[in-house]
C-alpha cells in the first residue's frame, strides 16, 4: 500500500516531528487525521495540509485521556472507514536535572503523555487493524530508550517504556499482519531541543557538536523514516527501535 492510498493518524501533530510527518504524507497523497491539543494551531495545520489537496481532519484530543483518545480512532474510522498507519508523536520532555531532586508531579507529567498516552493509542489503534487485517504503528521514541542521560532520569525512563510497550505489542499482532516500530532519533531541531537547553544556544551547539555527525537531526529526517516504517517497504519489519542519531550511539 502506497502513501497515497493511506489513512494516517497522527498525534501530537502541531509542531516538530508530528507536523513534519503530516506534511510529508499530505504531500503524497493520504488521507489524515491529526491531533493535539490546541485547538487554533489545529485549525491553521489542518488548512494547510488541505491546501496540499490531502483530505485531513483536525481532532482535538489529549492522548492522556482514554476517552479522548478511543474518540480520536473512533473519529478516523467513522470518516476514512479504516486506519493504515498511526504515529503516536505525542511527547513531553518535562523538566531536567537529578533525579534526587525530581518531583511526583514531573513524573507524572512526562508518563502520562509519553507512556500512558502510547499504551492508550495501542488499546484502540490495534483492533481495528488486527480486524482490517494489515496496519502499521511508529511510536516515536528517542535514542533514550537505549542508553542513560544524566540529568533526565525520568525522560529516559519514559522511552525505556515506550520501548517495551512497542516490543511487547509487536509480538502481539505480528501473526495478525500488523507491525508495531519505533522511530528513535537523537537530538532533533524542534522547539523540544531548545527548551531542554533551556534556550541557551551555547549549550545547544555543544550537545549537537558530540553528535559524529556534526548536526542534529532535521524533523524532516524523521518524517522521512516514519513513512519508511509505515509503508510496504518495511513490510517484514517488526518490533524495531530504528536509531535516527548521526552516530550518537555508535561509540
Amino acid at each position: 500500500m502506497t502513501a497515497s492510498t493511506q489513512v494516517v493518524l497522527i498525534t501530537g501533530a502541531l509542531s516538530g516531528i508530528g507536523r513534519a510527518t503530516a506534511l510529508s504524507y499530505a504531500r503524497q497523497g493520504a488521507k489524515l487525521i491529526v491531533s493535539g491539543r490546541r485547538a487554533a494551531a489545529g485549525a491553521e495545520l489542518q488548512a494547510e495540509l488541505r491546501a496540499l489537496g490531502a483530505e485531513a481532519d483536525f481532532v482535538l484530543a489529549d492522548v492522556s485521556k482514554e476517552d479522548d483518545v478511543r474518540k480520536l480512532v473512533d473519529a478516523t474510522v467513522a470518516r476514512f472507514g479504516r486506519l493504515d498507519v498511526a504515529v503516536n508523536n505525542a511527547g513531553n520532555e518535562g523538566i531536567g536535572g537529578p533525579i534526587t531532586g525530581q518531583t511526583v508531579e514531573n513524573y507524572h507529567a512526562i508518563f502520562d503523555t509519553n507512556v500512558l498516552g502510547v499504551f492508550l493509542g495501542l488499546k484502540y489503534q490495534l483492533p481495528v487493524m488486527v480486524a482490517q487485517g494489515s496496519g502499521s504503528v511508529v511510536n516515536i521514541s528517542s535514542i533514550a530508550g537505549q542508553i542513560g542521560l544524566p540529568g533526565a532520569s525520568l525522560y529516559v525512563a519514559s522511552k525505556h517504556a515506550v520501548d517495551g510497550l512497542t516490543k511487547s505489542a509487536a509480538l502481539e499482532v505480528a501473526a495478525a499482519g500488523v507491525r508495531v516500530n519505533n522511530a528513535s532519533p537523537g537530538p532533533v531541531d524542534t522547539p523540544m531541543l531548545d527548551r531542554v537547553v533551556g534556550g541557551n544556544q551555547e549549550a545547544k551547539t555543544g550537545f549537537i557538536a558530540t553528535v559524529p555527525a556534526k548536526r542534529a537531526a532535521t524533523p524532516q529526517d524523521v518524517a522521512d523514516l516514519v513513512l519508511f516504517l509505515g509503508s510496504d517497504q518495511s513490510r517484514y519489519v517488526n518490533g524495531q527501535s530504528y536509531l535516527l542519531d548521526g552516530g550518537y550511539t555508535a561509540g
